[in-house]
């Protein structure tokens, strides 16, 4: 089909993150009109369930006046205002307070940017600032793992234990050091069991701190589940190890809620359903139910205090973003909030989680299925070519890529991951009915899929 007018404008203007820019030129863009509720809608008012959030972070889903009235007015009266040299405004106050209030942690200060990259990159500079502030300037190393996703900046990338945002980049730099991602479908020993490869892993994070020595890990970032890397969750006690072990050592533990934040895993927080206590912590997507960009670093009382008195040594706090603290994503948080507390969007989550966990979990004993993982309404597939070795595709087959292809031509957006993982993360106010919709689409596109492998002799199937 030949492209349209506004495919063919995107084409020629148009930079699109994670794609391939060549086959692109071919296909061009999927464009979307208008949004209600879980819906999109694109140019030819085809309705698509919206089952990834956007880029997970549309927590409320879209057409929420209550949000839109709120810039609208703050824009009104005050449009801009900066955190620059002592100056603030009310939604910036506010809205630190309000954080401060739901944190699951002691929170001593809170710093605004716009995006879960340059939060995850200020987190490195406030790592390194306290190191040289304690007088511990050899302290600049950071723990990150395989698989995580921490940002796309030239820093938070380098957290980022994925490849394809490293090569032809230079990066990673060399500050980073990586341990192992906690996929126990993918990675535990013969009869392991779940609580015994939280402690192995333990054990070689161990192993990494003594290698690297103790007196030059500055902190440790990890997501609750990793998202990107493609939905995994941690076994039976693994951050229960992990942290045993920083702790032994005394160093933070820097934890990224980019995605876990505000509800998604029937907690406020992450760190709350896996029973962990941070040091700092990185929001934003949903913070602002992806109305306005904006994102943030708690810290904790001692870190900010740290902070504080190296500021008056060298005369300033040298970091900030033009942007950062803006009043209207601040008052469009500030209110997303509220509404998560009146609506009590984590009950929803709790109430709607057990259909959600039901209809995801039947895809095991699909052919094509390797494991199923979710919490909350957060989940993820791995398909693969032979269920019994849990032998994966080749990369090359781009399966994950075909199905949700399939997907999005029944009616629902979906995401292929690293390692032919499908990623589900559908808006915080999904219904019962709705998420019966999402996977009856699902099943044809998974069925579609299945015939597809077949006759491309993609499946091994048992003798």
């Amino acid at each position: 089909m030949p492209l349209s007018n506004a495919q063919m404008r995107d084409v020629q203007s148009v930079l699109h993150p994670y794609t391939n820019l060549v086959k692109f030129r071919q296909t061009g863009p999927l464009i979307f009109d208008r949004g209600k509720g879980v819906h999109l809608y694109d140019e030819q008012g085809k309705d698509y369930i919206e089952a990834m959030s956007g880029l997970w972070c549309t927590a409320l889903g879209w057409g929420e006046t209550v949000l839109a009235e709120v810039a609208a007015e703050q824009m009104k009266k005050f449009a801009y205002g900066h955190l620059f040299a002592g100056k603030s405004h009310e939604p910036a106050i506010a809205l630190a307070e309000k954080l401060k209030e739901v944190a699951p942690f002691p929170v001593g200060k809170v710093f605004f940017a716009n995006s879960g990259s340059e939060a995850n990159d200020t987190q490195i500079k406030l790592a390194w600032y306290a190191a040289n502030a304690r007088g511990t300037p050899q302290k600049k190393k950071i723990i990150s793992r395989t698989k995580a996703y921490h940002g796309v900046t030239l820093a938070s990338a380098s957290l980022t234990g994925l490849p394809n945002n490293h090569r032809s980049f230079n990066l990673p730099f060399e500050f980073v050091r990586f341990t192992e991602c906690p996929h126990y479908y993918r990675s535990a020993a013969a009869g392991e069991s779940e609580a015994q490869y939280s402690q192995r892993l333990a054990g070689l994070l161990d192993e990494l701190i003594q290698a690297e020595g103790p007196d030059t890990i500055a902190a440790m970032i990890a997501e609750p589940v990793l998202g990107a890397g493609g939905v995994i969750l941690p076994p039976k006690g693994y951050f229960e190890a992990i942290m045993k072990v920083l702790d032994s050592y005394g160093i933070p533990m820097i934890d990224d809620e980019v995605i876990t934040g505000f509800g998604r895993t029937g907690n406020w927080f992450g760190c709350e359903t896996y029973k962990f206590t941070p040091d700092s912590m990185t929001i934003a997507k949903a913070l602002s139910s992806a109305y306005l960009p904006i994102s943030a670093v708690l810290l904790s009382p001692e870190l900010s205090e740290i902070v504080e008195q190296e500021s008056g040594k060298i005369g300033t706090f040298g970091h900030g973003f033009t942007y950062g603290g803006h009043p209207v994503p601040c008052a469009v948080a500030l209110k997303t909030i509220e509404l998560y507390q009146e609506r009590d969007i984590v009950g929803h989550v709790r109430q709607v989680a057990p259909a959600f966990e039901k209809r995801i979990a039947k895809y095991i004993d699909h052919p094509l299925v390797g494991e199923v993982q979710s919490v909350g309404l957060l989940g993820g597939i791995e398909l693969v070519a032979d269920k019994q070795a849990r032998i994966p595709f080749e990369v090359a087959r781009a399966v994950a890529a075909t199905i949700v292809g399939f997907a999005q031509e029944e009616g629902v957006i979906l995401r292929p991951l690293m390692g032919d993982r499908i990623a589900f993360c559908p808006p915080l106010v999904i219904t019962e009915n709705e998420i019966d919709e999402l996977f009856a689409r699902f099943d044809r596109a998974m069925a579609r899929g299945l015939d597809w492998a077949m006759k491309e002799g993609h499946l091994s199937l048992p003798r």
